[in-house]
């Protein structure tokens, strides 16, 4: 027989019976019924009952077990009584009758239970990781993540793409987030960067000739923390491809994403088409280039039937600048006041001044808004949002690119209260059509929106004729349920045009040059046509675990201040290690 076992503890059955077996894993509780002692042994597949009675040999040594020691057990397999049998168990149906057992890893008192899920702080949780991720739940998501991957990649080979290795240490760049740095050791005072995307790297390659390129990618960005988003590293399913328009990219990659949603997704729906949403109609009805889609609230630009009218708020905004707007937010079966009140209450809080409603009732509007622009007009805005009695519209006034998003807030907070959100699907869209430009307000300069590598849409005729804020891009995001899964787009293949889009974002030569001079020597040697684009894997496996927190289905993540509390990271290191990299530290006071 094997040292440690002879099967896992998922693999007994009522087939078993009668053999003597050997299984190894952790204690994850003991049980006293009357005397008699019920181990549940687990190891990573499952869990097998183990039973000792005041007969057994090893009677004495588990009634001293603590949880989560490993151990060795050797016994006997029998069947389990009908009313004992437990169902939800692959194990159920047996149980081992203890004969020996041994101690492999003593543990110590616990700092958290692992059986269980109950909450914990995350110091807690991080500093002891290694405890944590022994939890069910934070264990299986572990272990989905990695099924996913498999998955990814796999589809990835079937579609024709090859996977490619791009450098971890390189040069840094001016676009994006912060870079993490590393010094040179054997070239003082430069710096390699850790890649924030391997996106100049994988264009290179399409120069070079790889026709379909991906890589199951590390990324590293010096960001501050959110839910979605881990600190310091984050992983992506890198993908670029040659000879191909924007639709070739679309239908080579939404087969790959709709797999992995309908092979992990638990059942739920997914979208059968990937719907192409314009930047701008994504801002105007759902206040965000983000938009879930499960939830059926669209906005609409009711600015016609307040201009002129007799609510005063907006009538004068209106009149005194042709660039402002009213837009409503219908809210199916929300027409009480009291909801309308609550509504109005979490818009101050949000730091705004209040939220306008009108609630229909009785074939009719009600509510000062409604009173002021009367009957006629709270009409016409009814019909223009579909809407009857029980229901209410919220309005928000102003600039739109001032208000907009507060206006998405808005529609979301109305979804959810009033339960109009479907939670038995993923709905994936495309958003497309992104500014190639915008105003830098903090700079007062005209700056790229988004990805400077992007091909404009009229390409070197409308960079050197039209007015950059409104150039849009080929570029576009992937959202699924709120979330932006990736940024992607079909690049800029030509040197002249890449001059040209810099120079527009004020960027010297010279920076163009230094910064990016290994794309343009390339560019100008036969540049393909090519695009691609880059799901976060961490994305996509926290939405098919129903996870709300990147750091569940990360096995060792940093906690919200980008601190590895298990690892001690960042640390301090030797004066010597410094002086070999030609380091001298000038700490602020108050950290010195």
């Amino acid at each position: 027989m094997h040292k440690y076992r002879s099967h896992t503890c998922v693999q007994l059955n009522k087939a078993n019976v009668g053999e003597n077996v050997r299984l190894s894993g952790w204690v994850h509780r003991v049980r006293d019924h009357g005397g008699v002692l019920f181990v549940d042994l687990r190891d990573h597949y499952g869990i097998t009952q183990c039973v000792a009675d005041p007969d057994s040999p090893a009677f004495k040594a588990v009634e001293e077990l603590k949880a989560e020691s490993v151990v060795r057990i050797d016994g006997l397999v029998k069947a389990r009584d009908g009313a004992a049998i437990n169902k939800d168990l692959p194990t159920g149906e047996i149980e081992i009758f203890i004969n020996e057992l041994e101690i492999l890893g003593p543990a110590k008192e616990l700092p958290l239970p692992v059986f269980g899920d109950q909450e914990y702080p995350e110091d807690i949780r991080l500093t002891n990781r290694f405890l944590d991720l022994r939890r069910e739940r934070i264990h299986n998501n572990i272990v989905m993540r990695s099924k996913i991957i498999t998955y990814l990649r796999n589809k990835m080979v079937e579609g024709g793409f090859v996977e490619y290795q791009t450098p971890i240490l390189t040069a840094s760049s001016p676009e994006g987030a912060r870079d993490f740095l590393v010094p040179s050791r054997l070239h003082p005072g430069k710096f390699y960067a850790l890649p924030q995307a391997p996106q100049q790297f994988k264009q290179l390659l399409m120069i070079a000739g790889f026709d379909k390129y991906f890589q199951i990618a590390p990324c590293f960005r010096d960001e501050d923390a959110r839910a979605d988003r881990s600190p310091g590293e984050f992983y992506q399913l890198d993908i670029e491809m040659s000879f191909v328009e924007q639709k070739d990219v679309f239908e080579a990659i939404e087969p790959v994403l709709r797999g992995v949603f309908e092979e992990f997704g638990n059942g739920k729906r997914v979208s059968k088409e990937f719907v192409q949403i314009p930047y701008a109609e994504s801002i105007r009805k759902y206040g965000s280039d983000k938009p879930d889609l499960r939830n059926p609230i669209e906005m609409e630009n009711v600015t016609e039937h307040f201009a002129g009218s007799g609510f005063k708020i907006f009538a004068g905004q209106i009149a005194n600048d042709p660039k402002v707007q009213v837009w409503a937010i219908p809210a199916p079966t929300g027409g009480s006041r009291a909801f309308c009140d609550r509504m109005n209450s979490w818009a101050q809080k949000e730091g705004q001044p209040g939220l306008g409603y009108i609630f229909l009732r009785d074939g009719e509007g009600a509510g000062p808004i409604a009173k002021n622009i009367g009957p006629e007009r709270t009409s016409a805005i009814r019909e223009k949002l579909g809407l009857k009695d029980g229901d209410a519209i919220f309005f928000v006034c102003g600039l739109p690119n001032k208000f907009a998003s507060f206006a998405g807030a808005a529609r979301t907070k109305v979804g959810t209260d009033l339960k109009l959100i479907d939670e038995d699907q993923f709905a994936l869209c495309w958003i497309v059509d992104f500014p190639m430009f915008e105003w830098d307000e903090e700079n007062e300069k005209v700056d790229f929106s988004h990805n400077p590598f992007s091909m404009p849409q009229g390409g070197l005729e409308a960079l050197e004729n039209e007015d950059p804020l409104t150039i849009n891009a080929y570029q576009y995001d992937i959202v699924c349920n709120g979330f932006e899964l990736s940024s992607g787009a079909i690049r800029n293949h030509r040197p002249e045009i890449m001059r040209k889009a810099f120079e527009i974002a004020g960027y010297e030569q010279s920076v163009l040059e230094e910064k990016f001079g290994g794309m343009l020597r390339a560019m100008e040697y036969g540049a393909p046509p090519h695009g691609g684009t880059a799901p976060g894997i961490d994305r996509i496996v926290m939405l098919l675990c129903g996870e709300e927190n990147l750091r569940e289905v990360t096995a060792f993540p940093m906690n919200q201040q980008a601190q590895d509390l298990l690892m001690d990271a960042p640390s301090s290191v030797s004066a010597q290690q410094l002086r070999e990299l030609h380091i001298r530290l000038n700490l602020p006071k108050n950290e010195g």
